[in-house]
This record gives C-alpha cells, sequence and structure tokens, in this order.
C-alpha cells in the first residue's frame, strides 16, 4: 500500500504536483508503459495530499472529520460525491461518508432517496425544491445534501433497531415501517433510514403516505404542518391510529383547515410552538363539526383543528364546542 503524503500546505503541494507533471512529460516517449505509470503514482498521492490540506488539521485531523466540517459549511446544498473524495484524500471515502450517517448520527441524504420521496410524496417536491435550490427528482445517486446541522446521538442505538428490524422473515415494507416508526414515536427519523429499513427499495416513501393517509396513523413531515422538524425526516406524533371515518381527510383539506386555524386549537389557541413536555397537549387533530356518522363532509368548512385533549373531551361529551 502506498503510503499517505506528509501534511503540507495547498501551495506546497501544488508545487510539488507541477515538478512531478514536468517530470513526467519527460517520460512520455518512454516505451516501458509501466514505468509511466508508476511515475503518475506519486502525481495521484499528491493531489490527495492536496485535497487534505485545504481543511486545515485545526479544524478536522482524518477524513471523516473533513467531510463533516465540509457538509457543515454548506448545508442543505447538493454535494457532490467527487468533492467528498477531494477533501477526504482517501479512496474510501464512502465508508468514512457512511460512518458519520450511522454511526454519528449526521443527517446526510442521497439523492436517490430524495428522488424516492419526490417521486412518491408529489406534494413535498415543492418544498424540497424550495428548501435546496434543486428539483428532488433530478438529483443523482452520487449527490448529497446535510439537512440536518444538529447530532443526532440516538442514531447509532436507531440503526441497531432497523439492522433487527430488516431482518425479520415474513415483514412487509409497511409492516418494518410501522414497527420502526411506532418504536421511535414522537421521534424525527430520516428518510435514510426509512430507506433502508425497506432495503433500498423506492416504495418505501408510497408507504409511508398510505400509513399517514389511508391507515391513519399521525404521521408527518415538515411540509405537512410540522415546520420544527428538518427537512428529510418523519415524525410519529401518537402511537394511535385515527378512527377510520378520520382517515379519508385529503392532504390538501388538512393543510386548509390548519392554515385557516393558524395552525392552532379553536378552544385554546394551544399551537406546537407551545409545547411542553409536563403538558399533555401533544398535537394537533381535526374534528368533523357535524359527525362523519351523521353524513358530516371531509370538507373544511366541516373541520375545526383542535388539540389533542380538547378533542378527546369533545367526543367524550365533555365539552361542548361553541363556534
Amino acid at each position: 500500500m502506498a503510503r499517505r503524503a506528509a501534511a503540507q500546505s495547498p501551495a506546497d503541494a501544488v508545487d510539488r504536483i507541477k515538478n512531478l507533471l514536468d517530470n513526467f512529460l519527460g517520460r512520455l516517449e518512454d516505451a516501458d508503459l509501466r514505468d509511466q505509470v508508476r511515475s503518475l503514482v506519486p502525481v495521484f498521492q499528491s493531489m490527495r495530499g492536496l485535497g487534505r490540506s485545504l481543511i486545515t488539521p485545526d479544524l478536522a485531523s482524518s477524513a471523516r472529520e473533513r467531510i463533516l466540517v465540509y457538509f457543515q459549511r454548506y448545508p442543505l446544498q447538493v454535494i457532490e460525491g467527487e468533492e467528498l473524495h477531494v477533501v477526504a484524500g482517501i479512496g474510501e471515502w464512502a465508508r468514512r461518508l457512511r460512518e458519520l450517517r450511522v454511526q454519528f448520527g449526521w443527517s446526510i441524504c442521497s439523492g436517490v432517496t430524495f428522488k424516492d420521496l419526490a417521486d412518491d410524496e408529489p406534494e413535498l417536491a415543492a418544498g424540497l425544491a424550495a428548501e435546496l435550490g434543486a428539483d428532488p427528482r433530478s438529483l443523482r445517486p452520487d449527490q448529497y445534501v446535510l439537512v440536518n446541522l444538529a447530532e443526532d446521538r440516538e442514531a447509532a442505538h436507531r440503526w441497531n433497531l432497523l439492522n433487527s428490524i430488516r431482518k425479520k422473515k415474513g415483514l412487509s415494507v409497511k409492516a418494518r415501517l410501522l414497527e420502526y416508526m411506532r418504536a421511535n414515536v414522537t421521534s424525527a427519523v430520516s428518510i435514510e433510514e426509512l430507506r433502508y429499513l425497506a432495503g433500498d427499495r423506492n416504495e418505501w416513501a408510497r408507504r409511508m403516505r398510505e400509513l399517514r393517509t389511508e391507515d391513519g396513523w399521525p404521521i408527518y413531515t415538515r411540509m405537512q404542518g410540522r415546520s420544527d422538524l428538518p427537512v428529510g425526516t418523519y415524525i410519529l406524533d401518537e402511537d394511535k391510529q385515527a378512527p377510520e371515518h378520520d382517515r379519508r381527510i385529503p392532504d390538501d383539506v388538512r393543510i386548509d383547515v390548519l392554515t385557516r386555524d393558524g395552525f392552532a386549537c379553536r378552544v385554546c389557541g394551544w399551537t406546537r410552538a407551545q409545547a411542553d413536555p409536563a403538558d399533555p397537549r401533544r398535537f394537533l387533530e381535526l374534528h368533523h363539526v357535524t359527525a362523519h356518522a351523521d353524513k358530516g363532509e371531509n370538507s373544511a368548512a366541516n373541520l375545526v383543528t383542535l388539540c389533542n385533549v380538547h378533542h378527546d373531551q369533545v367526543h367524550a361529551g365533555r365539552l361542548t364546542l361553541e363556534l
């Protein structure tokens, strides 16, 4: 294995590369191909050294740290894999990237995962495009985005759980996703985790949508009323399915009602910004003014926003709405 070149300044690295290339020019007429190739080995080593030198040792002393520093300098921007190869200065940069995601909890999403999400959650595509400055459908597998500047210290534990669920026999993709979301109720999980759990099959986003819109699980994203969530994450607000008649409220109607009511409970005015561990109010729900059983429609005119506490009180008959 070739030895890594000693640390040097970018200017010194450039001078060394120039000298090596000048020397190589003198070998172009040589008949021995191997001699030509071997004369280029120090050029490649020096190029890697130049890439490493762009991020100084006081900021990062390893390839993994250099990759992280680079992402942190350009969050929510599409980064090419070749850029990471340059700053890492090693051929195994992709392994170091995986370590950042799996072992250290940095939310770095690949282009293929964003594309899956946009294809099966079309209403999210516009929001993603605005955040990333690029159409998520156009991203390639070797393009990456750091979607959250905060490290997730529970990530290693969750990836162990992911692997245990992924290895279970006989479970559908949707069943795996639901088991994982229920195991992480109230905690945001990344789209990279969900894609991995689905066996890297692109149906994961469609199944997440079904869990929300057809099966009635309160699963939300940043573009669906949870502006506090980082881009590229899902959260299960409560380990509880909505009643069957509430599962058919279209997303556009749900958004219209929440927007009209200012994302606040019509009884107490509670919003997610007021969430507190000591407060039983956890999330917002939509309530039918005229019950579905009485032929009430899933329309904005027949729906109001309530916090979970007052919604339960209305259904228990302990609170009468005065709207």
